[in-house]
């Protein structure tokens, strides 16, 4: 099975959240995810300064197999988006949760993240597929 950290939250859409210390999230795709995409070729992520709706599509990664949507966990302003993706869109399949993140997002609703998979949710959501 795919690596599912604990002290993460996960979406329906194989997004993961991170909450960081000065009050923004931190957004990439699953284990999974990438795992089911394939190699990636190309990220395109949302400029930073950009307003997100949770559950709307921010970003778009691309593999050699198919294009697919990554969508906004939670409702937002785009802090940042992760520039490294530009020339190195293959760390998401070597370190989805650390340098393969894509989007830090700040919450417009933090009770959002209330809304969002524990791990072991989402464990049970990737068997159940």
């Amino acid at each position: 099975m795919s690596e599912v950290p604990q002290d993460l939250k996960y979406t329906r859409n194989h997004e993961w959240v991170r909450s960081e210390d000065d009050g923004t999230v931190t957004v990439g795709i699953t284990d999974h995810a990438q795992a089911a995409l394939g190699d990636l070729v190309f990220v395109e992520p949302p400029e930073a300064g950009s307003t997100v709706g949770a559950d709307e599509a921010c970003a778009v990664v691309e593999s050699v197999k198919a294009a697919s949507d990554v969508y906004a966990p939670i409702s937002g302003e785009v802090v940042e988006a992760n520039a490294t993706l530009d020339d190195s869109p293959e760390l998401i399949n070597s370190d989805p949760y650390g340098e393969g993140w894509i989007v830090r997002l700040r919450p417009t609703d933090t009770t959002e993240l209330d809304q969002l998979l524990s791990a072991d949710d989402y464990r049970q959501l990737v068997a159940e597929e």
